[in-house]
């Protein structure tokens, strides 16, 4: 059932305060939210499994790439934001079930990446880099 009020009644709800959630905010009320709809019980049809959110997070993220498709800007940016929310939903799910921090997996990533290199295109010619 779609919920149709006032996002701030829904926000009281659920207990969301978008200023201030941090990633592990964001995945509990994931958790609740696939808690409240059974995905977590045994004879769930939507199985909660790495390689199910794996193959759903790939699907979702098509979908955001659907919003591109033969043009450079998206014209619907109600749909992208609700398409990259189900991407982050996926990827928090994903990150729980398999046991990792995602915000130390991101700053991580952040640190290991700061001083990386990367070939820049523009200054390679003719097959050598310059």
């Amino acid at each position: 059932m779609a919920f149709r009020g006032n996002r701030a009644v829904l926000s009281a709800k659920i207990g969301y305060n978008r200023f201030v959630m941090n990633i592990q905010e964001l995945t509990s009320k994931m958790n609740a939210l696939v808690h409240h709809h059974g995905w977590y019980d045994p004879d769930s049809p939507k199985k909660q499994l790495p390689r199910n959110l794996a193959v759903s997070l790939s699907l979702e993220a098509a979908e955001v790439l659907e919003h591109y498709q033969w043009q450079d800007t998206c014209d619907d940016k109600a749909a992208l934001a609700g398409e990259l929310g189900d991407v982050a939903l996926y990827l928090l799910q994903l990150a729980s079930v398999e046991g990792i921090d995602l915000e130390q997996a991101i700053h991580d990533t952040i640190a290991r990446n700061w001083d990386r290199e990367w070939n820049d295109p523009r200054k390679i010619e003719n097959g050598a880099q310059s």
